[in-house]
């Protein structure tokens, strides 16, 4: 019926408190364990998000510098203009032909409307590659 209060001395509660004791010990270990492997886990998918955003500035800015030079009239034999541009190249291609492009009456000043493009076309390509970063990492702890 009614149960004697717990007694310190007695070796049974010892050894009851002392494994209840335990028990919380092991679910604390088990709760950080797993707060560990969660920011571990962020940390990896937040390094893969700053990479993704750099790289996709550095492309924006590489495709940049390269439409600013073909609408302002640079000297394509100049060794920094013709670095931009070969540099530049394998990701215009694909939108090479997309569009033709305007040019004033002699044809040395180029808008280049197909670079436009491929700079949106990347930085869509960017967004999403984050998205999906995002979407797996789930939302923050606080969150949860």
């Amino acid at each position: 019926m009614n149960q004697p209060p717990n007694n310190p001395y007695n070796p049974d509660d010892r050894e009851q408190q002392r494994q209840l004791q335990q028990e919380r010990e092991a679910l604390r270990l088990k709760q950080e364990q797993q707060r560990v492997r969660g920011a571990q886990r962020r940390q990896a998918l937040d390094w893969i998000r700053n990479a993704i955003i750099l790289l996709v500035g550095a492309l924006e800015i590489l495709l940049a510098m390269r439409f600013f030079l073909r609408v302002s009239l640079a000297n394509l034999d100049n060794m920094f203009a013709s670095f931009i541009m070969n540099l530049s190249d394998p990701f215009v291609a694909p939108f090479a032909t997309l569009f033709i492009s305007p040019t004033n009456a002699d044809a040395t000043r180029i808008f280049d409307i197909n670079v436009l493009v491929a700079m949106v076309i990347y930085a869509l390509l960017g967004a999403l590659a984050i998205a999906l970063v995002n979407y797996f990492q789930g939302p923050p702890p606080a969150q949860r």
